[in-house]
């Protein structure tokens, strides 16, 4: 018998596999497991502005992939591992 998910799990699945859908933010989570980065550092590698590279950062935050601080104008990113490991056990 197959277990249904319920909405909530659904709609989280669905924001954590759309984040990842993208190589970019894929490339973004990749260099934040090595350690924090500044938003600045995460689009350095990419021609995209930081208006650019702070909406992939949105899209990581709004399926709690990684979480931003910020310090006066300078945005921190880390990693959250927990949903990573959610979407690998689904």
């Amino acid at each position: 018998m197959v277990e249904l998910e319920n909405t909530d799990t659904s709609s989280r699945l669905n924001g954590i596999f759309h984040a990842l859908s993208d190589a970019t933010r894929r490339n973004m989570l990749q260099e934040l497991a090595s350690g924090e980065k500044t938003v600045s550092e995460l689009a350095q590698p990419y021609e995209m502005s930081l208006a650019a590279a702070s909406k992939h950062i949105r899209v990581l935050e709004n399926a709690g992939l990684i979480k931003r601080q910020v310090s006066g104008r300078t945005h921190h990113c880390r990693i959250v591992g927990g949903p990573l490991a959610n979407a690998q056990e689904w």
